[in-house]
C-alpha cells in the first residue's frame, strides 16, 4: 500500500541528514510536504503537549525528492507502540487538535 496524505510517517533526510515525524500534506514528483517536527525535539514536543504550552516546531515543511532517502510510515512494531501512539497516550490528546 503506498503512503497517502492524512498519514503518519517518519522521513529520513540526507544532505544534511535529519529525520522528521509529521503528517503528510502531500506527495508529487517533486516532493513531499509535512507538517511535522524534527524528531530530535519530539520528547519536548510531548512534553509542552502534556503541560497545555504553546507547541512550538510542528510547521508546513517541503522536501524535494532528491533529499528524501525514505519514507515509512510511523507503525506500532509488535509491543513498541509508534510515536504516535506515545503521543496520544501521554498526553491525552488526538494530533488533529494540533
Amino acid at each position: 500500500m503506498k503512503i497517502e496524505s492524512g498519514e503518519i510517517v517518519i522521513v529520513v533526510l540526507h544532505s544534511p541528514r535529519e529525520k522528521i515525524w509529521g503528517i503528510v500534506q502531500e506527495i508529487s514528483a517533486a516532493g513531499v510536504y509535512i507538517r511535522g517536527i524534527d524528531l530530535n525535539a519530539f520528547n519536548e514536543f510531548v512534553r509542552s503537549a502534556q503541560n497545555g504550552e504553546h507547541l512550538y516546531g510542528f510547521s508546513n515543511i517541503f522536501f524535494p525528492m532528491w533529499r528524501i532517502e525514505r519514507l515509512s510510515r510511523d507503525e506500532r512494531d509488535g509491543d513498541i507502540p509508534s510515536l504516535l501512539d506515545q503521543f496520544e497516550s501521554r498526553t491525552g490528546l488526538r494530533i488533529e487538535e494540533i
